[in-house]
């Protein structure tokens, strides 16, 4: 079982939150795409002949693809690659460029999921966060799309925006639940230093969100979706019964993926790809039949530090058990003072030599897991 990545680093307009690459020149997408299906070509040994379960576009504005280039993408990986017949294929879209139209194209080359970032039904909000999109498309795009036939559907919000109280905060997640999406997720404000409002913030021409108010909207958030039926089964993540994203889960699960595209990442366990994150670099390179790329092989501590970051924000929590058996650290040895201060303070609980998080410890995640990180005198 194996995953696709393929990043694709075009989008309208630069939203004043985002530090991922991509460019809002479109000049070279045809040739980047091309430059993809080349690398793909190029790397068809890297799964080993696994079968791939999860195909998904991401960047940047997958949806900004059109039909032509979308095919040829998915059927140089069915060519290449053994894609399971009920292969989840994800594509993320912004909900300007759901037409009727371009919903039966996505459906028509054989896009069964859509990741539709809204990011917030208040006019206000999107303008802040400089999103091409205006509140209303973000109400009909999801309607639109089910209407055409997509029942698999997941939408990104995110909470922590500055506001005098959270009444904004209430209002989206009651739209949200209207809609009647199976998956959702939602992502904290962060303010990066090389971002609109990274910059701003370091002018005093904004102010984010204090921490507090940050985490009281996430316990609102939380309290809101487990009301509704929706389990958290990622920190950012919650779906109903049945409809958590294979491919996101096996990035958690640390299953084998396969990243191409400028700035795309890979990773087979022992090692992780880092593609430039240049677009004429990256096509230039493949123009040569050459992937450009940085690897990192990982050493005992990375794999041990990899498998707490990922399985920590988790619902199916850290297997204590796992990293002594595969890695042999034993954490009930050497952080047994931590585990019980965790425990005591209703951080979190373990059970059957699984760590999880509570829903108290879940607010410090990144905290708790830098503290448990091994250190490499410690192998």
């Amino acid at each position: 079982m194996s995953g696709i990545y393929l990043h694709i680093p075009f989008c309208k307009q630069a939203c004043h939150y985002c530090d991922f690459h991509f460019s809002t020149s479109m000049g070279l997408k045809e040739q980047t795409v091309r430059a993809i299906a080349r690398e793909l070509a190029l790397r068809q040994n890297y799964l080993q002949g696994q079968p791939v379960r999860t195909i998904y576009f991401g960047g940047g504005t997958p949806s900004l693809l059109n039909q032509q280039e979308l095919q040829l993408l998915l059927a140089t990986i069915k060519q290449l690659f053994i894609v399971s017949e009920e292969a989840e294929i994800t594509l993320e879209a912004n909900p300007d460029d759901l037409t009727p139209a371009k919903l039966q194209e996505l459906r028509a080359a054989g896009v069964n999921r859509l990741s539709i970032g809204l990011q917030s039904f208040h006019e206000p909000h999107l303008r802040l966060m400089n999103r091409a999109h205006s509140a209303l498309e973000s109400l009909q795009c999801v309607k639109e799309a089910q209407a055409a036939g997509f029942s698999d559907i997941t939408v990104d919000l995110i909470y922590g925006i500055p506001a005098s109280d959270h009444s904004i905060w209430h209002r989206d997640l009651e739209t949200l639940f209207s809609l009647g999406v199976p998956h959702v997720s939602c992502y904290a404000l962060t303010v990066e230093p090389d971002t609109a409002l990274g910059r701003w913030s370091k002018k005093g021409k904004f102010k984010p969100a204090e921490d507090d108010y940050t985490a009281q909207q996430f316990e609102i958030l939380l309290e809101q979706m487990a009301g509704k039926g929706y389990t958290q089964y990622e920190i950012s993540n919650f779906c109903l019964p049945g409809h958590e994203s294979k491919h996101n889960s096996n990035y958690w699960r640390g299953v084998h993926y396969l990243g191409v595209g400028p700035s795309a990442h890979s990773f087979n366990g022992l090692s992780r790809q880092y593609n430039v994150s240049h677009n004429k670099q990256y096509i230039d390179a493949l123009a040569q039949d050459r992937v450009p790329f940085e690897l990192e092989e990982l050493t005992l501590t990375d794999q041990i530090n990899d498998y707490l970051l990922t399985s920590l924000r988790t619902s199916w929590g850290c297997d204590l058990r796992k990293i002594s058996a595969a890695y042999g650290y034993d954490f009930n040895l050497n952080r047994a003072a931590y585990l019980q201060e965790l425990q005591a303070k209703e951080l979190a609980r373990i059970e059957e030599e699984v760590l999880y998080l509570t829903d108290k410890g879940k607010l410090l995640a990144d905290q708790i897991t830098l503290e448990l990180f091994v250190a490499e005198e410690e192998i």
